[in-house]
């Protein structure tokens, strides 16, 4: 298999970009979103619906793109929900999610005709409260084992914020079987990040399979939806394997075709598969100076931008635009005033101030994720790229 493409757009683009929009810069490439889209919805069975994880990335004109190609949506707030909403589409194409829907959530999901993810016997019996008529709805089991327990962020199977817990489930159904208007039609179990081992995930969604049959005929009604989540993960280095998502559909058709007890759709839930390979990080050396043995590079942003290197302690893929030369060790560093403010250890070729930088692969868990508001520096804007929307290989979006 090929080294993975870890940078969306040559350097001659990355340059002109950033001459003529400033930096920092989160520039994102359409084509690359579409065509990652449109290889995924090819591998996935006919009944597997791809639903936009927003919270990967929320960015107005990314989220159009994917809803022009037949996305549904994944939304995790009510902010988030707001940003869908404007995309004008039917509910049915709207899932909500999250372990604290707050009330006004709940409401807001429901006027727009979302399906909602419910954590507990709480989000029911408020939504029972809301709804005017039958309401179907999923269920959100963590599951007791036998599921991904390698990410922290997900947690395992130990005690976990989200969902009912397996061995409370019995309960559950009892007390919701005392509800009028709402009624359990689907589960959801989420129990994967950044997975790139398609039979682990394929072993992950025999687990989920295996529960809703319980769930099913604990029920006695049939399910219309089995919610995978997502967890659909990408390289972050030249050595890391691409997800094989053609193995991956053929694995979930199969287990369709084992399942004939489900009749419904089963939900996938991608955000950095669909988001994270389209984007790069544009920012410039401030400065640069050598510590105690240790060559740093000041950038002009860092942890208010991109926290993901400090939260899972992985570089994103980096480059000097257009600079060649010997590479050597050099940790990145932001503008904050902090020890924590790190962009991580990389191997570039001598800097200096005003060199440009791309970091590679930070379309999802980039702006959204970032320490925005600390010390007050300001934000990076966002931009989408599109050659195949606007037939200009310039055309852009830009946040304000």
């Amino acid at each position: 298999m090929s080294a993975p493409r870890l940078f969306a757009l040559d350097d001659a683009t990355y340059a002109k970009l950033a001459e003529e929009h400033g930096t920092p810069l989160f520039v994102y490439d359409a084509a690359t979103a579409r065509a990652g889209y449109r290889r995924l919805r090819a591998a996935l069975p006919e009944r597997a619906t791809i639903a936009f994880a927003v919270k990967s990335n929320p960015f107005q004109p990314l989220l159009e793109l994917f809803a022009e190609l037949g996305a549904s949506f994944d939304c995790a707030s009510i902010g988030e929900l707001e940003r869908v909403a404007r995309l004008g589409l039917p509910g049915s194409r709207v899932y909500m999610t999250g372990p604290g829907k707050r009330m006004e959530e709940l409401e807001r999901a429901y006027a727009m005709g979302a399906r909602v993810q419910c954590e507990g016997f709480e989000d029911l019996a408020r939504l029972d409260r809301i709804a005017t008529r039958e309401l179907h709805v999923n269920l959100r089991v963590h599951p007791a084992g036998g599921i991904e327990e390698r990410n922290r962020i997900i947690g395992g199977a130990g005690p976990s914020v989200f969902g009912i817990d397996e061995e409370d489930l019995p309960a559950t159904l009892d007390r919701a079987r005392g509800l009028e208007r709402v009624r359990i039609r689907g589960l959801h179990v989420f129990a994967a990040s950044n997975e790139r081992d398609a039979e682990r995930l394929l072993e992950t969604y025999a687990a989920v399979f295996a529960l809703a049959k319980r769930l099913q005929s604990d029920l006695g009604e049939p399910l219309e939806h089995i919610d995978l989540g997502g967890g659909l993960g990408i390289p972050y280095t030249s050595g890391e394997s691409e997800l094989d998502v053609e193995l991956l559909g053929a694995g979930l058709a199969a287990l369709l075709d084992a399942n004939p007890w489900f009749t419904g759709r089963a939900i996938l839930e991608p955000g950095r598969y669909l988001s994270g390979p389209c984007g790069t990080y544009l920012v410039r050396v401030i400065r640069t100076k050598r510590s105690r043995g240790t060559d740093f590079a000041i950038l002009e942003g860092g942890a208010n931008h991109l926290i993901r290197p400090a939260l899972i302690g992985q570089p994103f893929p980096t480059k000097a635009v257009a600079k060649s030369g010997a590479l050597k060790p050099t940790t990145l560093a932001g503008p904050l005033c902090t020890s924590l403010d790190r962009l991580g250890d990389v191997e570039l070729p001598d800097l200096e101030p005003g060199n440009l930088l791309a970091l590679g692969a930070c379309g999802a868990y980039g702006a959204t994720e970032a320490m925005t508001k600390f010390l007050s520096h300001p934000e990076a804007r966002e931009f989408l790229h599109d050659v195949e929307g606007a037939g200009d290989p310039l055309h852009t979006t830009l946040n304000p």
